[in-house]
């Protein structure tokens, strides 16, 4: 598995459980204020898009995770 995906896979895992915990209307329901980590996410994942620069994708790369160009 590459660096890229496992970013998607964090980030998309990230906004459907804090949705989940700050949607007055879920099951799950815990505190608006989850959506603020939903909020967080998408302005990470925005920044990245322009600088290129993603502080998981950092991390995932010491750890010794390929990035898809090294993959291909």
């Amino acid at each position: 598995m590459t660096t890229e995906r496992i970013v998607r896979i964090v980030a998309g895992t990230f906004v459907l459980l804090s949705v989940a915990l700050g949607a007055p209307g879920s099951p799950a329901f815990v505190s608006p204020h989850f959506l603020w980590l939903t909020a967080f996410v998408g302005a990470n994942l925005l920044q990245s898009g322009f600088t290129r620069f993603c502080p998981l994708e950092s991390i995932l790369r010491r750890l010794g995770v390929k990035s898809a160009a090294c993959a291909a």
